[in-house]
């Protein structure tokens, strides 16, 4: 059974970094599709970066020159490079990928329990 682990995630000062990581484990062909999304308190979910198969990056307006996605194939990881992070940065930072793990099987979207990024003084 395919399941993803976020970790990284922590207090950091504002202006500060942190680089999270999303583990893919069990059977998996090739990860098709990853995506961050976060949903900071009082707030609902929100798309973050998306990257795919080729390397193709997306961002929403507010991560966009500050994060990084990128992935590491070997690893089946997807890692999430935050700089510059402001107070409204915090939120809880969920992993989300489009993975082909089984031959004869359909893609399917799987979602990590998520990590704390709390960006204060």
């Amino acid at each position: 059974q395919v399941q993803l682990v976020e970790s990284g995630g922590g207090l950091v000062q504002p202006g500060g970094s942190l680089r999270l990581s999303c583990a893919a484990s069990g059977s998996i062909l090739s990860i098709k599709v990853a995506r961050w999304f976060s949903q900071g308190p009082g707030q609902q979910p929100q798309f973050v970066a998306q990257i795919d198969n080729y390397g193709n990056t997306k961002y929403r307006d507010s991560a966009e020159g500050r994060f990084t996605i990128s992935k590491d194939t070997a690893k089946n990881t997807i890692y999430l490079q935050m700089n510059t992070l402001k107070p409204e940065d915090t939120a809880v930072y969920f992993c989300n990928a489009e993975i082909d793990y089984a031959v004869g099987q359909p893609i399917q979207s799987f979602w990590g329990q998520g990590t704390q990024v709390t960006v204060s003084s």
